[in-house]
């Protein structure tokens, strides 16, 4: 092996600049998000040293990377532009605007697709790994993980395979230490003993002259064919997860000051300065150049073109080969002997072509003995492979693309489902997600269905539909030796994913062809009896039912038997002329009825207008129940469709003829009806210039999946101050995190149309800024908006989706606005219930003057106090309820407002002493209050003594008038974080007290996470003015955060 060579000068000085483009490239997309021009940004910063690993690769090398590798994947090569187009999902971008940013993919560089699914890509790696090896090339791959997903099934599979061949690839595990906001350090397999630390290299993710060694001598010894290698490098996320997250609400102010340490760009360029290969002023000139070609690359990929709605629906799957061969001669075939012939017939003529499965080599040759002496004659196209399905499939899916061709066996079909990610999530969408230029020919065929008696429950499915739901799968299910050799060729000729399902009840009947056997196309079905009376579709197992129902009938109902065979893609025409004819349809399947192939046919029959008016008959649907096969027969047959069960529904069918009138034309073909739809393109709310004026109207942008308002929390400019590109206008706070909101234009804020503590919707707008030349040029012109004669005055809210009523902004509230009603409501109906509250309390409330305010209290020192208490006394100690109910005593102590009473006469009575009283909730929805008598002169001990026994007596019945100045009410077990109490007189309060919750505290500058109660205190204005019961407020927090158990 040849000695590895450290990195001179010019090496580093072309990683640096690398890392460069890399990190401001990320920089620049986190502030186009916060200007509102891009949905989604996942960052890289922090792991951009792989691109010491990635200028390593050659041509014929593969990278499958996730989605934090933008600095592997630039140090492969691949370009500022590419990414910019990705990041604005334009029509030239490698996706074609399908995939968020940072899922890198290039044909060119063997960058594979990256998928969201964690862990995913690492199974198709080895199947690239494997076809690099079997063809004999020094060719070698890299694929990365963070180290969260190193929990991931994929994860250790991958690794057990790679170690079985000896594959030529790279596994780097890149160990950031978390999850989005878990810690994984202490639970990641390394740490946990679960993976042998022997095996693999640790290094330090974070110093690019380490990678680089690591890598060099990876990339050699996997070259030398003594794969595969493990890496595990530790590094910081200098980011949040994503522009969704907010990682300071997880992470210690200290903690992220210290992680810049571990800043790879910054330890390469002290390195650099302190050897003298770089100065100052040098490193100064790099990083502006940088800069400068990220905003130059940026803007350029902003105004290019976008994608276009109708083509929407292309590359979903390739185009259907066209083949004309014969395959076999005219004679009398078994199904299983057919499809042995044919894989035969495929390996022959495709040295690239390859199976793959459990137990298909000989002597056994499958558990159908459908691969039985392939291997003996095929050894280096036929494997063994591990009890493992998504390894099936996974490497499968490499190897296609790798540019192999493979055909792999599934035991049985039930089995599928541990590859299922594979499949759907991965695999089925990469054509459509990478614009085509990465395709997956792959043919996984496997036994299917029931009729065999004790399969039970794993042995006797039929569950196309559930693969019939997601796009870019082919399925094929034939009924006869013909059929199952025709579709199977045809799939091993084609670009796409194909699940051949044989139904294993006929795999060895026997049935003479009278015509030579040939491909089939998918999607073409076949007629098999003509009729008049009756259209009956049905496939695989079911058709040999439909034949014994129709031998059954005796020729007294005129049949037209179709084979759909082709599952998707399905034969619309056929099925529709077929029902155009008769006026009547069956479907028959083996499938459970729910969500299934047979209710996608009849409704698609049903949607037909001149189908419609022709019918005789409603359609029917013969299939199992939604229930499993049971293992004893007697369940099998009971759940399985009959002859018996298909004659009763054709009796039921042509028994009826429902006159509909004169059959309406059939529709004419219109073509492909998507068309643009202007707001799907734009990439959200989008700032424009009132006409007329140069002045921008500045909106709230996308600031996460599924978010529709915020708090505004700071502003940070005031009208007539400047605003420079990316100055941040203003803070606002989403569920998710603090989000600033950034300027993409140049001008002068003119006004703000919100203030702190509004709550403000997406699209909202929020502030005008005279704008100048070039920035209002840039921006589009706001449609039917006018010059505001005063300047302060409210934009109208500009909501992205409306739906139900309206909803106007009123401060920091949003109010409903009811639609109109244009007619007399109808007269109410139904049975009288009496009111939640007594008639008496109502008639107290109307001389409340009832004001409400809020208060978060930290939940910290109650619970630490509960723990305490718990450690003491047990199962006796104190319940927090009761502390919290000390707490307020003690506060009404020191303010004498909340110890009065009100009379019926308005009059205000204080006094030294007073009750405390607890709201109960008793059965049928009524309400009662618990008096603690005196409350303020109980000791500690008494106090609890005390307040348990009020709570069991109310519940016990004994009712009161209580005579408290105060009431404690809450609905916290509930779950209620939040409400609005009432205030009954002679009482002048009323404390509601939420369930702890998580909320942001800004604490001394910091924003971060804390765990709190909130306190609902609804007062009687005619006792105490907001400054007073602001004061109690805070001393009630006071007495609960800082609660000690008394002695």
């Amino acid at each position: 092996m040849v000695p590895a060579a450290p990195l001179n000068k010019e090496q580093k000085r072309h990683l640096l600049l690398t890392m460069l483009e890399s990190r401001h490239g990320d920089l620049r997309e986190e502030s186009l998000n916060r200007q509102g021009k891009g949905h989604f940004h996942v960052s890289g910063r922090g792991h951009e040293a792989l691109a010491a690993i990635g200028a390593q690769l050659r041509e014929g090398d593969f990278i499958l990377p996730y989605y934090r590798d933008r600095g592997l994947c630039s140090g492969r090569g691949l370009t500022l532009r590419h990414m910019a187009l990705e990041y604005f999902a334009k029509r030239e971008s490698a996706s074609r605007g399908r995939m968020m940013p940072s899922h890198f993919s290039s044909r060119e560089l063997n960058i594979v697709s990256v998928p969201t699914p964690l862990g995913a890509q690492l199974l198709p790696a080895c199947g690239i790994a494997w076809g690099l090896q079997l063809d004999g090339t020094d060719g070698v791959v890299v694929t990365t993980i963070g180290d969260a997903a190193t929990r991931q099934g994929d994860f250790f599979e991958a690794i057990s395979f790679a170690a079985e061949r000896r594959l030529p690839i790279l596994f780097i595990v890149e160990d950031n230490g978390y999850g989005i906001s878990t810690p994984t350090r202490k639970t990641n397999p390394l740490v946990l003993g679960v993976l042998d630390r022997a095996q693999w290299a640790e290094l330090d993710g974070a110093d690019t002259v380490a990678v680089h060694a690591a890598g060099q001598a990876a990339l050699a010894k996997l070259r030398a064919g003594e794969g595969p290698v493990l890496l595990w490098a530790k590094m910081e996320r200098l980011a949040s997860h994503t522009s969704s997250d907010d990682h300071t609400l997880y992470r210690s102010k200290e903690d992220i000051a210290a992680m810049e340490a571990a800043d790879p760009v910054r330890v390469l360029k002290d390195r650099m300065l302190a050897a003298g290969e770089i100065t100052v002023a040098e490193f100064a000139q790099m990083e502006a150049a940088a800069k400068e070609l990220v905003r130059r690359e940026y803007a350029a990929a902003e105004q290019a073109e976008n994608p276009h709605a109708a083509e929407l629906l292309t590359d979903i799957t390739g185009p259907a080969p066209q083949l004309t061969e014969e395959l076999f001669r005219p004679g009398k075939y078994r199904m299983g002997d057919l499809i042995n012939r044919t894989l035969r017939a495929g390996l022959t003529a495709e040295p690239k072509r390859m199976i793959f499965g459990q137990d298909v080599e000989d002597p056994k040759g499958g558990v159908f003995r459908l691969t039985q002496k392939l291997s003996t004659d095929f050894p280096a196209q036929v494997f063994n492979s591990p009890l493992a399905e998504s390894t099936i499939i996974g490497v499968a899916g490499g190897l296609a693309l790798y540019g192999r061709r493979p055909v792999f066996e599934l035991q049985f079909i039930d089995f599928i489902y541990p590859g299922f990610n594979q499949l759907v999530s991965n695999l089925a969408n990469l054509r459509w997600r990478s614009h085509a230029a990465w395709k997956t020919p792959i043919v996984l065929y496997a036994p299917y269905g029931a009729y065999l008696p004790g399969g039970g429950l794993w042995h006797s499915q039929a569950n196309e539909a559930v693969f019939a739901h997601f796009p870019g799968i082919n399925i094929v299910i034939p009924s006869t030796p013909e059929d199952a050799a025709g579709l199977l060729w045809t799939a091993m000729q084609g670009e796409d994913i194909t699940l051949f399902l044989a139904p294993k009840h006929m795999l060895w009947a026997e049935k003479e062809t009278g015509e030579p056997v040939v491909p089939i196309p998918l999607g073409l079905a076949r007629r098999c009896l003509e009729g008049n009376d009756l259209t009956l579709v049905a496939w695989g197992n079911t058709m040999e039912k439909a034949h014994e129902a129709i031998a059954a009938l005796k020729g007294a109902v005129g049949v037209d038997l179709i084979d759909l065979r082709s599952i998707a893609p399905w034969d619309h025409a056929t099925i529709e002329a077929s029902v155009r004819k008769t006026g009547r349809l069956i479907v028959v399947q083996e499938d459970g009825e729910a969500c299934s192939v047979g209710q996608m046919i009849i409704t698609h029959i049903l949607g037909q207008a001149d189908l419609w008016a022709g019918l005789k008959a409603p359609p029917l649907l013969v299939a199992k129940p939604n229930v499993m096969i049971g293992y004893n027969p007697i369940y099998e047959y009971a759940a399985l469709p009959d002859a018996a069960r298909i004659v009763a529904a054709i009796e039921r069918t042509v028994g009826l003829d429902l006159t509909r009138g004169q059959a309406l034309p059939a529709p004419a073909t219109e073509g492909n009806q998507l068309a643009a739809n202007p707001a799907a393109q734009a990439h959200g709310p989008q700032n424009t210039v009132i006409a007329g004026t140069n002045d921008i109207i500045v909106r709230v942008p996308i600031m996460g999946e599924g978010l529709r308002s915020a708090r505004v929390v700071s502003l940070a400019k005031q009208p007539g101050d400047g605003v420079q590109h990316d100055d941040i206008l203003c803070e606002v706070e989403t569920d998710k995190a603090v989000y600033p909101i950034e300027a993409s234009f140049t001008g002068r804020l003119k006004s703000w149309q919100i203030k702190v503590d509004d709550t403000v919707l997406i699209g909202q707008a929020i502030a005008l800024v005279t704008g100048d030349a070039a920035s209002v040029a840039a921006l589009p012109v706001e449609a039917g908006v006018e010059s505001p004669a005063v300047a302060s005055s409210r934009v109208p809210i500009s909501p992205l989706v409306t739906s139900g009523p309206a909803v106007a902004p009123i401060g920091r509230r949003a109010v409903a606005v009811a639609a109109v009603i244009s007619t007399p409501p109808p007269s109410m109906t139904g049975n009288l219930r009496p009111p939640a509250l007594n008639p008496a309390i109502t008639k107290r409330l109307q001389s409340v003057v009832a004001t409400n305010m809020l208060m978060d209290v930290r939940w910290a020192g109650l619970r630490r106090a509960r723990e305490i208490a718990k450690q003491k006394e047990g199962a006796a100690a104190p319940s927090p309820s009761v502390m919290m109910a000390w707490g307020l005593t003690r506060a009404q102590e020191k303010h004498a407002a909340f110890r009065c009473l009100v009379d019926k006469e308005g009059a205000i009575h204080e006094s030294r002493d007073f009750d405390v009283g607890v709201a109960v909730a008793l059965p049928g929805d009524r309400l009662a209050t618990a008096s603690i008598a005196r409350a303020n002169l109980l000791s500690w001990a008494d106090f609890q003594v005390a307040y348990q026994r009020a709570l069991e007596e109310t519940r016990g019945g004994k009712l009161i008038e209580v005579q408290a100045p105060l009431n404690i009410t809450s609905l916290g077990a509930f779950g209620i974080e939040s409400a609005t109490p009432i205030v009954v007189p002679p009482s002048m309060a009323t404390v509601f007290i939420g369930a702890a919750h998580e909320r942001l505290i800004n604490d001394e500058g910091v924003i971060h996470p804390a765990e709190v109660i909130t306190l609902s205190l609804t007062f009687d204005h005619r006792v105490v003015n907001g400054a007073g019961a602001a004061a109690f407020m805070q001393e009630v927090k006071s007495q609960l955060e800082n609660f000690q158990l008394p002695s």
